[in-house]
């Protein structure tokens, strides 16, 4: 057994994307079509530009699995581009403000904007959410779900309980929302908005928000700064292009609370919590009676429904145009133009709960991990048995 782990390779406008995925247990029956339904959803929301209309993403596997089942050896999948252009691509005379261009230029020496746009390009996350299926997949043999919602785009915020008032309902409603919202009533709002910003040229960013239910308590650590959850997640949520701060539970808010307002008291089980009750199975004796933690304390999983929120930027490349400066001579000029997107925020909230699954995915087989899931599957038994003694 090795530690979950994974990369990836390839271009925007490369021949294909490649992942492999590593530290699968043995034994796990896995959908591959769930993998491609994921990456569909990553290219749909309302707002998206031309490239979503040329590539129809699937993932090809190329090795890990056997029969349907996973074999405890690494898991590699390709998507392939049929964009494939990336030798008659022109390279642009100028770097485009709010893009890798310019710092990347100057980090390889030299004024090619395309060596670093083809990798920086959110091109890459079709893999991650290929990879975060499978990851997925394995939580949810465990009882343990993860979701993901926009719950503001273009300043036009949803309601503000829109996930608890969902209930049960939540897959139905974001499904049917072009915005993979939960709140029907801001759809139209959201649409005008972003209709505004195409009219003008301009873009729109958003916050998304993802949640994991049925989480034990207890993953991650207190003990290794680099292994607090906490850590973990922001890292891994900030490593997608375009997003700019991450918050779990109040967030922000915390920091105008007295503790006294803040803090989630522990109570006996049968009490309940005020936002999880009856989404998560129960761990133990304990509960908390709020979840302004957002599921986290001390760097651990505390059992409540993992909370955080994830805001983006608006798209860097706008078709009204953004001053900038040539290569060449440094003169004034209006940042180079490619298709793009009005926003793809819905589209990130996709990637979002890709990146959460796998770092829950590797925290829960640090903590559970055996070489295959029927192994995985004792040791939460007994940690069970034994939280129930504490």
């Amino acid at each position: 057994m090795s530690r979950l782990r994974w990369t990836t390779a390839g271009e925007s406008h490369g021949p294909a994307l490649v992942g492999v995925l590593e530290g699968l247990p043995a034994g796990l029956v896995l959908d591959l079509g769930r993998v491609d339904r994921e990456l569909v959803r990553r290219q749909g929301g309302y707002g998206r530009g031309g490239r979503m209309k040329i590539e129809r993403d699937a993932a090809t596997l190329l090795a890990g699995l056997r029969a349907g089942r996973t074999l405890g050896s690494p898991l590699a999948l390709t998507i392939t581009n049929r964009d494939h252009t990336i030798e008659k691509l022109p390279v642009p005379t100028n770097p485009r403000p709010g893009h890798a261009d310019l710092a990347g230029c100057q980090k390889l020496g030299s004024p090619d904007p395309r060596a670093v746009m083809e990798r920086a390009s959110a091109r890459e996350t079709a893999m991650r959410v290929a990879l975060g299926s499978v990851a997925r997949q394995v939580l949810e043999a465990f009882g343990v779900e993860v979701f993901a919602h926009v719950t503001e785009l273009g300043g036009v915020a949803a309601a503000a309980r829109a996930f608890e008032q969902a209930g049960g309902r939540r897959a139905d409603l974001r499904q049917a929302s072009d915005f993979y919202s939960l709140d029907p009533g801001a759809e139209e709002p959201m649409r005008a908005a972003v209709d505004r910003a195409r009219e003008a040229g301009d873009t729109l960013g958003g916050v998304f928000e993802v949640r994991a239910l049925g989480l034990p308590p207890g993953l991650g650590s207190y003990d290794r700064p680099a292994d607090r959850l906490t850590a973990r997640l922001g890292g891994a949520l900030f490593s997608i292009p375009a997003m700019k701060a991450v918050e779990f539970g109040v967030g922000r808010e915390a920091a105008r609370l007295p503790g006294s307002q803040y803090l989630d008291a522990i109570v006996a089980a049968g009490q309940g919590s005020v936002e999880t009750e009856g989404e998560a199975p129960v761990y133990g004796r304990y509960r908390r009676a709020s979840n302004r933690a957002g599921g986290l304390e001390g760097g651990l999983t505390t059992g409540e429904a993992l909370v955080c929120r994830v805001s983006m930027k608006p798209i860097p490349t706008l078709r009204q145009g953004m001053a900038t400066v040539a290569f060449k001579d440094l003169e004034p000029v209006q940042a180079t133009y490619q298709r793009s997107d009005v926003t793809s925020v819905p589209a990130a909230s996709v990637v979002g709960e890709a990146v959460v699954a796998l770092e829950l995915c590797a925290a829960f087989l640090d903590k559970f991990g055996g070489d295959t899931l029927d192994e995985v599957g004792d040791a939460l038994a007994a940690y069970r048995a034994r939280l129930a003694e504490i």
